[in-house]
């Protein structure tokens, strides 16, 4: 059997056949569009979200810029009914781009019990705003910011368009736009077009941007990883484990999965777009390679192949719970992931986390649970060659688990201190941190469980359990004379070798 090379080329044409589909699928990433888009009520305005990244200047190039196109609105007919045919301003709307450390510059005092984002004829006494407008404060580093673009419908027009205008960027931050209403006749204010984001290097959002480099190093870490492996399998592959094969398979999607990423976001700088077929095969394959992973930990910990042959009655509920893990994975990593187009996290749904977090927790319990057993088998029988390997199995897993939960108390930290994601440049490791430490979980398995001449000394063989079982039976009569000893093993050939009961009589006679 040749399945290295087999599993090789599968791989390269799963990969080619992604890329060329890619070309036929795209979702707008940095390039925002919006399609026929509600306004919506809050407070006393009507607002649509344009978007939210981070945008970055570098000392040679500050050629970012945020770039309105074909920005078209429509207002129902009978508001525009209510005006006369004159050529007069009929309607307000503004454009607002502000950093989020600015983001209390829009809006005024809380009158009446309610932060006001539109001048009210009160706040309009009290705070000289005008009547009708959004209320701006000068930012305290630049009084041109935050931006405001005005955009006005006239006569009995239905819709009115926006110019082209680029806004250039020339301050490090993390920007939002938003499009604002104040008039209460535009109830119902609809609008279409698109926005352009571009940083200095690329369209990639700056949050993501440190994402693209930290792939192009886990391809290379998981390349390097399954040259060794591969390698190893080839030179003993008359002595490779059924275990093994399942390791050859999880580093092969490892690297499928960390190649797709770095072209996903390659693509995405490269044009501005985010191809589908890309983002969604990516997280497809992470969530295969993770829902595999754990089914491996939770067999071995099970001590399939090693103590005992099969899994059993337990084969169908580890099949079951895989599918689920893979279900609420893939939903959570699509809703993640996919469409993304503002450069913000935690997009995923709280019914979309909670089952894969309750299951992740379920898993743990099972594969400690079951581990415990597995340790307790292999002391008992004095099986010291898979017990020392279990061992260190063990405490790795101890180790990835409390490095887990350490992490997670910091990301939960993170994001409750960071609400508006002003520390967007380091958001990055957040992300990074659960691939690096997959993959070193992985780089202990493969080291545990490596391919050599002497595997299969790991692997469960019934001669072996009978070995192990005659050494028992030895030891716990170790301190009685020999003829106790002697009996021990004729009562065990009597019961079970097939020696004829005459032979037994000579020897007994023997010993006598």
């Amino acid at each position: 059997m040749d399945f290295a090379p087999q599993y090789l080329t599968t791989i390269i044409l799963i990969l080619i056949s992604i890329l060329l589909s890619s070309s036929l699928t795209t979702i707008n990433a940095s390039i925002h569009i919006y399609q026929d888009q509600l306004f919506n009520e809050v407070g006393n305005a009507y607002l649509l979200s344009g978007g939210s990244e981070g945008l970055s200047t570098s000392s040679s190039d500050g050629s970012s810029f945020i770039r309105f196109e074909n920005i078209t609105l429509w207002r129902t007919e009978a508001v525009a009914k209510q005006y006369s045919r004159k050529k007069q301003n009929t309607g307000l709307i503004q454009a607002v781009i502000f950093e989020t450390a600015d983001r209390n510059n829009i809006g005024g005092s809380a009158y009446g019990g309610q932060r006001s984002i539109c001048c009210t004829p009160d706040l309009a006494k009290l705070e000289g705003c005008r009547q009708g407008e959004v209320i701006r404060i000068p930012s305290a580093t630049d009084i041109n910011w935050p931006i405001v673009l005005n955009v006005h419908f006239t006569g009995r027009s239905l819709s009115t368009s926006m110019d082209v205008k680029d806004v250039p960027i020339t301050k490090t931050g993390m920007y939002n736009l938003f499009f604002i209403a104040c008039d209460p006749k535009l109830k119902g204010l609809v609008m279409s077009g698109k926005t352009v984001w571009k940083n200095p290097d690329g369209y990639l959002p700056g949050r993501m941007a440190p994402l693209m480099k930290f792939y192009v190093f886990m391809s290379l870490a998981y390349l390097l990883l399954s040259v060794i492996w591969f390698v190893q399998c080839l030179r003993f592959w008359k002595d490779i484990l059924q275990l093994q094969h399942c390791i050859s398979a999880v580093i092969g999607l490892g690297l499928l999965q960390m190649i797709l990423w770095y072209f996903d976001f390659a693509n995405f700088d490269n044009t501005g777009m985010r191809p589908v077929v890309i983002t969604t095969w990516v997280v497809t394959i992470g969530a295969i390679r993770k829902t595999v992973s754990r089914l491996i930990i939770l067999s071995v910990s099970m001590g399939y192949g090693v103590v005992r042959p099969t899994l059993g009655g337990l084969t169908s509920k580890v099949l079951l719970l895989g599918i689920t893990y893979f279900l609420a994975s893939e939903l959570l990593d699509i809703t993640e992931y996919v469409g993304t187009i503002n450069d913000i996290s935690g997009r995923a749904r709280l019914f979309l986390v909670l089952p894969d977090a309750f299951l992740d927790a379920f898993l743990i319990l099972w594969i400690f649970t079951s581990l415990s057993k597995t340790l307790d088998q292999l002391q008992a029988k004095r099986i010291s060659v898979k017990l020392d390997i279990y061992r260190k199995f063990s405490n790795a897993l101890v180790v990835t688990v409390i490095a887990s939960v350490a992490w997670i108390t910091y990301e939960v930290y993170f994001k409750a201190t960071d609400p508006f994601n002003e520390r967007w440049q380091s958001a990055w490791i957040i992300t990074a941190f659960w691939d690096v430490l997959s993959f070193v979980l992985l780089c202990v398995i493969c080291y545990l469980w490596a391919p050599s001449s002497s595997s299969q000394r790991y692997a469960y063989s019934e001669v072996a359990e009978e070995e192990f079982d005659e050494e028992e039976a030895q030891s716990l009569t170790k301190g009685q004379s020999d003829g106790d000893v002697i009996l021990v093993k004729q009562e065990k050939n009597v019961g079970g070798t097939g020696i004829p009961d005459h032979e037994v009589e000579a020897e007994e006679d023997k010993r006598e």
